[in-house]
Protein backbone atom coordinates (compact mmCIF):
# COMPACT_ATOMS: atom_id res chain seq x y z
CA UNK A 1 0.00 0.00 0.00
CA UNK A 2 1.46 3.37 -1.07
CA UNK A 3 1.62 5.90 1.78
CA UNK A 4 3.21 8.74 -0.20
CA UNK A 5 1.39 11.79 -1.57
CA UNK A 6 1.49 12.32 -5.31
CA UNK A 7 3.16 15.47 -6.62
CA UNK A 8 -0.24 17.12 -7.04
CA UNK A 9 -1.33 16.20 -3.52
CA UNK A 10 1.94 17.49 -2.08
CA UNK A 11 1.42 20.78 -3.92
CA UNK A 12 -2.11 21.01 -2.52
CA UNK A 13 -0.83 20.38 1.02
CA UNK A 14 1.96 22.94 0.63
CA UNK A 15 -0.46 25.55 -0.73
CA UNK A 16 -2.72 25.09 2.29
CA UNK A 17 0.25 25.44 4.64
CA UNK A 18 1.35 28.67 2.94
CA UNK A 19 -2.18 30.05 3.03
CA UNK A 20 -2.57 29.25 6.71
CA UNK A 21 0.78 30.80 7.54
CA UNK A 22 -0.08 34.00 5.66
CA UNK A 23 -3.64 34.53 6.89
CA UNK A 24 -4.15 32.49 10.09
CA UNK A 25 -1.34 33.63 12.34
CA UNK A 26 -1.93 33.39 16.08
CA UNK A 27 -2.33 37.17 16.18
CA UNK A 28 -5.04 37.07 13.52
CA UNK A 29 -6.83 34.22 15.30
CA UNK A 30 -6.98 35.95 18.69
CA UNK A 31 -7.85 39.39 17.33
CA UNK A 32 -10.50 38.41 14.78
CA UNK A 33 -12.21 35.11 15.58
CA UNK A 34 -13.97 36.31 18.70
CA UNK A 35 -14.94 39.80 17.58
CA UNK A 36 -15.07 40.09 13.79
CA UNK A 37 -17.78 37.86 12.33
CA UNK A 38 -16.99 38.94 8.77
CA UNK A 39 -13.36 37.85 9.00
CA UNK A 40 -14.09 34.06 8.81
CA UNK A 41 -16.53 34.71 5.94
CA UNK A 42 -13.79 36.53 4.03
CA UNK A 43 -11.41 33.61 4.57
CA UNK A 44 -14.13 31.21 3.38
CA UNK A 45 -14.53 33.15 0.14
CA UNK A 46 -10.75 33.05 -0.38
CA UNK A 47 -10.77 29.26 -0.06
CA UNK A 48 -13.54 29.11 -2.65
CA UNK A 49 -11.44 31.19 -5.05
CA UNK A 50 -8.65 28.62 -4.75
CA UNK A 51 -11.09 25.83 -5.66
CA UNK A 52 -10.68 23.98 -2.35
CA UNK A 53 -14.40 23.94 -1.60
CA UNK A 54 -14.99 22.04 -4.86
CA UNK A 55 -12.45 19.32 -4.10
CA UNK A 56 -14.73 16.69 -2.52
CA UNK A 57 -17.77 17.43 -4.72
CA UNK A 58 -18.23 14.91 -7.58
CA UNK A 59 -17.63 16.14 -11.11
CA UNK A 60 -21.24 15.29 -11.98
CA UNK A 61 -22.33 17.88 -9.39
CA UNK A 62 -19.99 20.58 -10.68
CA UNK A 63 -17.03 19.81 -8.41
CA UNK A 64 -13.50 18.54 -8.93
CA UNK A 65 -14.18 14.96 -7.89
CA UNK A 66 -11.09 14.72 -5.69
CA UNK A 67 -10.17 11.47 -3.99
CA UNK A 68 -10.12 10.94 -0.20
CA UNK A 69 -6.31 11.19 -0.38
CA UNK A 70 -6.66 14.60 -2.06
CA UNK A 71 -8.93 15.73 0.77
CA UNK A 72 -6.45 14.35 3.31
CA UNK A 73 -3.61 16.38 1.81
CA UNK A 74 -5.62 19.60 1.94
CA UNK A 75 -6.99 18.98 5.44
CA UNK A 76 -3.52 18.21 6.75
CA UNK A 77 -2.20 21.47 5.32
CA UNK A 78 -5.04 23.43 6.89
CA UNK A 79 -4.42 21.74 10.23
CA UNK A 80 -0.79 22.85 10.33
CA UNK A 81 -1.86 26.43 11.02
CA UNK A 82 -5.25 25.66 12.61
CA UNK A 83 -7.31 27.27 9.88
CA UNK A 84 -10.60 27.54 11.78
CA UNK A 85 -12.83 27.27 8.74
CA UNK A 86 -15.73 24.81 8.38
CA UNK A 87 -13.93 23.00 5.54
CA UNK A 88 -14.59 19.45 6.73
CA UNK A 89 -18.19 20.03 7.79
CA UNK A 90 -19.19 22.10 4.76
CA UNK A 91 -17.01 20.86 1.93
CA UNK A 92 -16.58 17.17 2.87
CA UNK A 93 -19.47 16.02 5.09
CA UNK A 94 -22.35 17.94 3.50
CA UNK A 95 -21.50 17.00 -0.13
CA UNK A 96 -21.36 13.34 0.92
CA UNK A 97 -24.74 13.63 2.66
CA UNK A 98 -26.22 15.25 -0.46
CA UNK A 99 -24.90 12.53 -2.78
CA UNK A 100 -28.43 11.50 -3.78
CA UNK A 101 -30.08 14.92 -3.54
CA UNK A 102 -31.82 16.52 -6.46
CA UNK A 103 -32.05 20.15 -7.55
CA UNK A 104 -32.30 21.45 -4.01
CA UNK A 105 -29.00 19.77 -3.18
CA UNK A 106 -27.39 21.14 -6.33
CA UNK A 107 -28.34 24.66 -5.31
CA UNK A 108 -26.73 24.30 -1.89
CA UNK A 109 -23.60 22.65 -3.27
CA UNK A 110 -23.20 25.41 -5.86
CA UNK A 111 -23.40 28.05 -3.12
CA UNK A 112 -20.85 26.19 -0.98
CA UNK A 113 -18.42 25.83 -3.87
CA UNK A 114 -18.80 29.53 -4.69
CA UNK A 115 -18.10 30.48 -1.08
CA UNK A 116 -21.39 32.41 -0.81
CA UNK A 117 -23.10 30.08 1.69
CA UNK A 118 -22.36 27.50 4.32
CA UNK A 119 -24.19 24.32 5.31
CA UNK A 120 -23.88 22.06 8.34
CA UNK A 121 -25.13 18.63 9.36
CA UNK A 122 -27.58 18.12 12.22
CA UNK A 123 -27.20 14.43 13.05
CA UNK A 124 -26.68 14.28 16.84
CA UNK A 125 -29.70 14.19 19.14
CA UNK A 126 -29.99 14.89 22.88
CA UNK A 127 -29.31 11.79 25.02
CA UNK A 128 -28.37 9.76 21.90
CA UNK A 129 -24.61 10.02 22.16
CA UNK A 130 -23.05 9.79 18.71
CA UNK A 131 -25.33 7.03 17.44
CA UNK A 132 -26.58 8.16 14.03
CA UNK A 133 -29.34 5.55 14.17
CA UNK A 134 -30.82 7.01 17.35
CA UNK A 135 -33.15 9.57 15.81
CA UNK A 136 -36.19 10.96 17.60
CA UNK A 137 -36.77 13.97 15.35
CA UNK A 138 -39.92 13.22 13.39
CA UNK A 139 -40.82 14.14 9.82
CA UNK A 140 -44.50 14.29 8.91
CA UNK A 141 -45.92 14.52 5.41
CA UNK A 142 -48.93 16.75 4.84
CA UNK A 143 -50.22 18.17 1.56
CA UNK A 144 -47.12 16.89 -0.24
CA UNK A 145 -44.64 18.70 2.05
CA UNK A 146 -42.53 17.51 4.96
CA UNK A 147 -42.32 19.20 8.35
CA UNK A 148 -39.82 18.37 11.10
CA UNK A 149 -40.22 18.42 14.87
CA UNK A 150 -37.41 17.58 17.25
CA UNK A 151 -33.98 18.77 18.36
CA UNK A 152 -30.31 18.44 17.42
CA UNK A 153 -27.89 18.71 20.31
CA UNK A 154 -24.72 19.63 18.45
CA UNK A 155 -24.27 20.91 14.91
CA UNK A 156 -20.56 21.20 14.20
CA UNK A 157 -19.71 24.56 12.59
CA UNK A 158 -23.40 25.33 12.46
CA UNK A 159 -23.14 28.78 14.01
CA UNK A 160 -22.79 30.48 10.62
CA UNK A 161 -24.63 27.94 8.47
CA UNK A 162 -27.21 29.12 5.96
CA UNK A 163 -28.55 25.57 5.48
CA UNK A 164 -28.81 22.47 7.65
CA UNK A 165 -28.87 18.85 6.50
CA UNK A 166 -30.96 17.17 9.19
CA UNK A 167 -31.74 13.52 9.89
CA UNK A 168 -35.33 12.72 10.85
CA UNK A 169 -37.43 9.64 11.29
CA UNK A 170 -40.02 8.84 8.65
CA UNK A 171 -40.65 5.31 9.89
CA UNK A 172 -39.75 2.77 12.58
CA UNK A 173 -38.91 3.46 16.21
CA UNK A 174 -36.24 5.69 17.75
CA UNK A 175 -33.32 3.21 17.49
CA UNK A 176 -34.16 1.38 14.23
CA UNK A 177 -31.66 1.51 11.38
CA UNK A 178 -34.55 1.63 8.94
CA UNK A 179 -36.87 4.62 8.65
CA UNK A 180 -34.29 7.44 8.73
CA UNK A 181 -34.34 10.13 6.05
CA UNK A 182 -32.33 13.29 5.33
CA UNK A 183 -33.84 16.73 4.89
CA UNK A 184 -32.59 20.15 3.90
CA UNK A 185 -33.69 23.04 6.13
CA UNK A 186 -33.07 26.74 5.54
CA UNK A 187 -31.71 28.76 8.45
CA UNK A 188 -34.62 31.23 8.23
CA UNK A 189 -37.28 28.49 8.07
CA UNK A 190 -40.29 29.19 10.33
CA UNK A 191 -40.24 27.11 13.49
CA UNK A 192 -36.44 26.68 13.52
CA UNK A 193 -34.51 28.02 16.52
CA UNK A 194 -30.70 28.15 16.21
CA UNK A 195 -28.74 28.52 19.44
CA UNK A 196 -25.15 29.49 18.62
CA UNK A 197 -22.16 28.82 20.85
CA UNK A 198 -18.38 28.87 20.55
CA UNK A 199 -16.17 25.97 21.65
CA UNK A 200 -12.72 26.20 23.26
CA UNK A 201 -11.04 25.90 19.83
CA UNK A 202 -12.98 28.96 18.58
CA UNK A 203 -15.18 27.05 16.13
CA UNK A 204 -18.78 28.26 16.01
CA UNK A 205 -21.33 25.51 16.62
CA UNK A 206 -25.08 25.40 17.13
CA UNK A 207 -28.02 23.58 18.68
CA UNK A 208 -31.27 23.25 16.80
CA UNK A 209 -34.86 23.18 18.03
CA UNK A 210 -37.38 22.31 15.31
CA UNK A 211 -41.11 22.84 15.64
CA UNK A 212 -43.13 21.99 12.55
CA UNK A 213 -40.27 23.21 10.32
CA UNK A 214 -40.73 22.95 6.52
CA UNK A 215 -38.05 20.74 4.95
CA UNK A 216 -37.04 19.18 1.64
CA UNK A 217 -36.29 15.46 1.34
CA UNK A 218 -32.75 14.98 -0.06
CA UNK A 219 -32.09 11.23 0.33
CA UNK A 220 -33.92 7.97 -0.38
CA UNK A 221 -36.93 7.78 1.91
CA UNK A 222 -36.30 5.63 5.03
CA UNK A 223 -32.88 4.52 3.74
CA UNK A 224 -30.54 7.36 4.64
CA UNK A 225 -28.49 5.70 7.42
CA UNK A 226 -25.89 4.04 5.13
CA UNK A 227 -25.36 7.41 3.43
CA UNK A 228 -25.00 9.13 6.82
CA UNK A 229 -22.48 6.57 8.11
CA UNK A 230 -20.37 6.70 4.95
CA UNK A 231 -20.41 10.51 4.94
CA UNK A 232 -19.45 10.73 8.62
CA UNK A 233 -16.54 8.35 8.02
CA UNK A 234 -15.26 10.64 5.27
CA UNK A 235 -15.51 13.57 7.66
CA UNK A 236 -13.69 11.61 10.38
CA UNK A 237 -10.79 10.86 8.04
CA UNK A 238 -10.54 14.51 7.00
CA UNK A 239 -10.51 15.53 10.66
CA UNK A 240 -7.81 12.92 11.34
CA UNK A 241 -5.67 14.46 8.61
CA UNK A 242 -6.24 17.87 10.18
CA UNK A 243 -5.16 16.42 13.53
CA UNK A 244 -1.98 15.01 11.98
CA UNK A 245 -1.09 18.41 10.54
CA UNK A 246 -1.80 20.05 13.89
CA UNK A 247 0.26 17.66 16.00
CA UNK A 248 3.20 17.80 13.57
CA UNK A 249 3.17 21.59 13.71
CA UNK A 250 3.11 21.47 17.51
CA UNK A 251 6.03 19.02 17.46
CA UNK A 252 8.06 21.23 15.10
CA UNK A 253 7.45 24.27 17.28
CA UNK A 254 8.50 22.33 20.39
CA UNK A 255 11.70 21.02 18.80
CA UNK A 256 12.64 24.55 17.76
CA UNK A 257 11.98 25.77 21.31
CA UNK A 258 14.16 23.00 22.77
CA UNK A 259 16.98 24.01 20.43
CA UNK A 260 16.86 27.71 21.31
CA UNK A 261 15.71 27.94 24.96
CA UNK A 262 18.72 27.95 27.28
CA UNK A 263 19.03 26.98 30.92
CA UNK A 264 22.21 26.62 32.94
CA UNK A 265 24.04 27.98 29.91
CA UNK A 266 23.01 25.22 27.48
CA UNK A 267 19.97 24.54 25.25
CA UNK A 268 17.34 22.59 27.17
CA UNK A 269 17.19 20.22 24.21
CA UNK A 270 20.55 18.83 25.38
CA UNK A 271 18.85 17.34 28.46
CA UNK A 272 18.33 13.64 27.82
CA UNK A 273 14.92 13.38 29.45
CA UNK A 274 13.57 16.13 27.16
CA UNK A 275 15.16 14.43 24.16
CA UNK A 276 13.26 11.24 25.01
CA UNK A 277 9.97 13.13 25.19
CA UNK A 278 10.69 14.85 21.87
CA UNK A 279 11.37 11.47 20.27
CA UNK A 280 8.10 10.13 21.65
CA UNK A 281 6.25 13.08 20.12
CA UNK A 282 7.79 12.39 16.72
CA UNK A 283 6.93 8.67 16.92
CA UNK A 284 3.32 9.47 17.82
CA UNK A 285 3.10 11.76 14.79
CA UNK A 286 4.37 9.03 12.46
CA UNK A 287 1.94 6.50 13.92
CA UNK A 288 -0.94 8.93 13.47
CA UNK A 289 0.04 9.66 9.87
CA UNK A 290 0.31 5.98 8.94
CA UNK A 291 -3.02 4.92 10.42
CA UNK A 292 -4.74 7.97 8.90
CA UNK A 293 -3.47 6.91 5.47
CA UNK A 294 -4.84 3.40 6.08
CA UNK A 295 -8.25 4.66 7.13
CA UNK A 296 -8.44 7.15 4.25
CA UNK A 297 -7.59 4.51 1.68
CA UNK A 298 -10.23 2.21 3.24
CA UNK A 299 -13.14 4.61 2.71
CA UNK A 300 -14.23 2.89 -0.50
CA UNK A 301 -13.96 -0.63 0.98
CA UNK A 302 -16.96 -2.70 2.15
CA UNK A 303 -18.75 -1.30 5.21
CA UNK A 304 -17.21 -3.55 7.87
CA UNK A 305 -13.66 -3.09 6.57
CA UNK A 306 -14.21 0.66 6.43
CA UNK A 307 -15.66 0.69 9.94
CA UNK A 308 -12.72 -1.22 11.39
CA UNK A 309 -10.11 1.00 9.74
CA UNK A 310 -11.81 4.33 10.49
CA UNK A 311 -12.57 3.49 14.13
CA UNK A 312 -9.03 2.19 14.74
CA UNK A 313 -7.61 5.40 13.30
CA UNK A 314 -10.02 7.57 15.27
CA UNK A 315 -8.87 5.99 18.52
CA UNK A 316 -5.14 6.05 17.82
CA UNK A 317 -5.00 9.54 16.33
CA UNK A 318 -7.09 10.88 19.22
CA UNK A 319 -4.64 9.39 21.71
CA UNK A 320 -1.61 10.60 19.78
CA UNK A 321 -2.94 14.11 19.26
CA UNK A 322 -3.64 14.67 22.94
CA UNK A 323 -0.29 13.19 23.99
CA UNK A 324 1.71 15.28 21.53
CA UNK A 325 0.00 18.60 22.17
CA UNK A 326 -0.03 18.17 25.95
CA UNK A 327 3.71 17.51 25.84
CA UNK A 328 4.16 20.51 23.54
CA UNK A 329 2.49 22.76 26.11
CA UNK A 330 4.43 21.24 29.02
CA UNK A 331 7.82 21.43 27.30
CA UNK A 332 7.24 25.12 26.57
CA UNK A 333 6.78 25.71 30.28
CA UNK A 334 4.58 28.52 31.55
CA UNK A 335 4.33 30.25 28.18
CA UNK A 336 2.83 27.10 26.70
CA UNK A 337 -0.63 28.05 27.94
CA UNK A 338 -0.51 31.63 26.66
CA UNK A 339 -2.97 32.76 24.00
CA UNK A 340 -0.07 34.29 22.08
CA UNK A 341 1.56 30.89 21.53
CA UNK A 342 -0.04 28.59 18.96
CA UNK A 343 0.76 25.34 20.81
CA UNK A 344 -2.01 26.06 23.32
CA UNK A 345 -4.44 26.44 20.41
CA UNK A 346 -3.26 23.11 18.98
CA UNK A 347 -4.07 21.41 22.29
CA UNK A 348 -7.57 22.88 22.37
CA UNK A 349 -8.26 21.78 18.81
CA UNK A 350 -7.05 18.25 19.56
CA UNK A 351 -9.33 18.15 22.61
CA UNK A 352 -12.32 19.01 20.42
CA UNK A 353 -11.35 16.59 17.64
CA UNK A 354 -11.19 13.78 20.21
CA UNK A 355 -14.95 14.19 20.77
CA UNK A 356 -15.96 14.97 17.18
CA UNK A 357 -18.03 12.11 15.71
CA UNK A 358 -17.55 9.93 18.76
CA UNK A 359 -15.14 9.34 21.62
CA UNK A 360 -12.32 6.80 21.71
CA UNK A 361 -14.37 4.50 23.95
CA UNK A 362 -17.21 4.48 21.44
CA UNK A 363 -14.90 3.72 18.51
CA UNK A 364 -13.13 0.95 20.41
CA UNK A 365 -16.52 -0.72 20.67
CA UNK A 366 -17.24 -0.15 16.97
CA UNK A 367 -13.83 -1.53 16.02
CA UNK A 368 -14.31 -4.66 18.12
CA UNK A 369 -17.79 -5.26 16.70
CA UNK A 370 -16.58 -4.86 13.10
CA UNK A 371 -13.57 -7.08 13.75
CA UNK A 372 -15.73 -9.85 15.21
CA UNK A 373 -18.08 -9.66 12.23
CA UNK A 374 -15.18 -9.85 9.77
CA UNK A 375 -13.66 -12.80 11.61
CA UNK A 376 -17.05 -14.49 11.53
CA UNK A 377 -17.26 -14.00 7.78
CA UNK A 378 -13.78 -15.44 7.32
CA UNK A 379 -14.67 -18.51 9.38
Amino acid sequence: MDFVYSDEQQMLRDAAIRYGGDTWSVTARTSNLGTNEQWPRQRWAEMAEMGWLMLAVPEARGGLGGSPADVMALAEGLGRNLVASPFVTNAVLVPALLADAGEAGDEVLAAIMAGTAQAAAGLIEPDAGYNAASVATVATLADGAYRLTGAKAHVEDGGDADWFVVSARTGGSAADREGISLFLVARDAPGLTVERFRSVDQHRHARLALTDVPATLVAPLDQALPTIEAAVDRAICAHLAEAVGSMEAATDATLEYLRTRQQFGVPIGSFQVLQHRAVDMTVFCEEARSITYWATLSLDHPRLERRRAVSAAKVRVGQAGLHVTRDAVQLHGGIGVCEELLVSHHLRRQMMLEFTHGTSDMHIGLFEAANRALLGQAA
